[in-house]
């Protein structure tokens, strides 16, 4: 049995197996996760983000980071400071966020690395298709919460868990860099822990808002 890497109950039976890897269940926060003993190597795992070819002129890659950046652009204030944690090796939403008056700090564990971004506050940060790949999501979230001001707003993009036939056939999992899987039972958990507004947009778009 391998405790919950978000809220640490060690109540987590298997959820689902395939050919590859055993995923747990949590009881508590609904996270569903890979079992730790099959996840890749730090080495492994960067070979397959390097071949990511994400960059700002990819008018569909836009697009896809539209569907964070336009709501969140309607809860923030003008002139905002905000961090792009997880941005990859082509930081595209910050520029969009940017070209929109917004002033924007970058952080990736392999990409950007200058730490020093982690020190300050900020009224916003986002993360796109990142917290399914956090090997320690409970101490990434906690890092998050103390990165945000007051009032300021947590803006992700991640596919969620529905149910055990659909994630049975979802390609999401077939993915090795994906580790931890959120249900909207898994924010809501979050959001009630730590008394923050929560709003889903879409099916793959949360918007969280830090009331203290």
């Amino acid at each position: 049995m391998h405790n919950c890497p978000l809220c640490q109950s060690t109540q987590t039976p298997q959820y689902f197996v395939d050919k590859r890897r055993e995923y747990l269940q949590c009881q508590r926060c609904d996270l569903v996760f890979v079992n730790p003993e099959q996840r890749l190597d730090a080495k492994a795992e960067k070979a397959h983000y390097d071949l990511h070819e994400n960059n700002p002129t990819d008018v569909g890659y836009r697009r896809f980071l539209s569907r964070l950046s336009v709501p969140l652009l309607e809860k923030v204030a003008p002139n905002s400071n905000g961090l792009d944690f997880g941005c990859g090796p082509g930081p595209t939403l910050s520029i969009m966020l940017q070209e929109h008056g917004h002033t924007m700090q970058l952080y990736d564990i392999y990409y950007h690395t200058d730490t020093s971004v982690l020190l300050n506050t900020y009224d916003f940060i986002t993360a796109t298709e990142v917290i399914e790949h956090l090997y320690e999501p409970d101490k990434v979230w906690q890092q998050w919460l103390n990165l945000v001001k007051p009032g300021g707003w947590i803006g992700l993009m991640t596919k969620m868990v529905i149910d055990v036939e659909a994630f049975a056939g979802w390609h999401y999992k077939n993915d090795l860099t994906h580790v931890v899987f959120f249900s909207c039972k898994t924010f809501q958990y979050l959001a009630e822990r730590d008394k923050l507004e929560l709003e889903f947009i879409e099916n793959d778009v949360i918007l969280l808002r830090k009331t203290q």
